[in-house]
């Protein structure tokens, strides 16, 4: 991971400086400072996940980096890190790697409850039960698709105006720098929840559970496969995918979150999510439940 880095930072050719970043804060006047979230997730620049229509940030169980990692403003993203990797270092600081249904909440303004179908996971390999659960995520949710900013897709609010470094094939860290800007430099790209950068600048490593023992959001530490969030530094001219909120991407570079071997490249880092108390711990009985529920209404 170290000699990733060390490259990145050699080949990063980015569109805005770190000081560039700061300056423009201080003359629109921008802080990201908020006691409210502060004392309610008990570390700086996380928000509180919720759904808004039901519940107070107040009664959040859980809160999300406001930035993507390192979670601070003005600061570039970690790229060239494995999902193992991003999972580790969450959990180094006391934080864990997000569930995918916590990432789009935190994007669409919105937490909702778990919707994995996990009946459609069993007895399949793991490239067939995420395909299988991911189309019948995005039938469900492509009605009411959002971006973080609002319904429809916009140039020029998110950190997408950048450009892939000449020469570089798709990947390959001697080849391809991580030209993202500064986290933050947008201060319009963010959620109704506060949340900053979930469209633009670096795509992230999230979990996607296949089973009930696979959700971090549930204490799990085995966690389940890799899941690619948002969309990065060039979508204002390639959109080389749907990026809207709730969308689930196909098993590209698909392995175990916590495989050794699992995907890195130019693009892509990660942010954490945190659990706030122990009767976030939802009931194995109801989740069950509400799968079951929502399979038969899909059916």
């Amino acid at each position: 991971m170290a000699e990733a880095l060390h490259l990145a930072r050699a080949f990063r050719n980015p569109p805005v400086t770190e000081d560039g970043c700061q300056k423009k804060l201080q003359q629109q006047h921008v802080t990201y400072a908020n006691p409210r979230f502060e004392k309610i997730c008990r570390a700086k620049y996380m928000a509180p996940l919720y759904d808004p229509k039901k519940t107070s940030a107040e009664e959040a169980k859980a809160c999300i980096d406001q930035f993507e990692y390192p979670d601070m403003p003005c600061t570039y993203p970690v790229v060239w890190v494995k999902a193992r990797e991003a999972a580790q270092v969450c959990e180094a600081e006391g934080k864990r790697i997000c569930d995918a249904h916590e990432w789009e909440g935190a994007c669409a303004g919105e937490l909702q409850e778990p919707d994995y179908r996990f009946d459609l996971a069993q007895g399949v390999t793991p490239n067939v039960a995420v395909e299988r659960m991911r189309a019948a995520h995005n039938r469900a949710f492509e009605p009411t698709q959002s971006w973080s900013y609002g319904p429809e897709y916009q140039r020029g609010i998110c950190a997408t105006g950048s450009f892939k470094t000449p020469g570089c094939p798709g990947g390959g860290w001697k080849l391809c720098g991580s030209n993202t800007y500064p986290a933050g430099d947008f201060p319009a790209c963010h959620s109704p929840l506060d949340v900053y950068d979930l469209n633009g600048n670096a795509a992230e490593h999230m979990n996607l559970p296949l089973n009930l023992g696979q959700m971090s959001s549930r204490g799990s530490k085995e966690l389940g496969v890799t899941e690619m969030k948002g969309s990065w530094f060039i979508f204002d001219t390639y959109r080389a995918h749907p990026d809207w909120c709730r969308w689930r991407a196909p098993f590209w570079h698909g392995s175990q979150v916590m495989d050794p071997h699992s995907h890195a490249n130019y693009h892509l880092g990660f942010r954490c999510c945190s659990t706030l108390a122990t009767n976030a711990q939802e009931s194995v009985s109801a989740i069950v439940s509400r799968s079951s529920h929502v399979a038969r209404q899909q059916h």
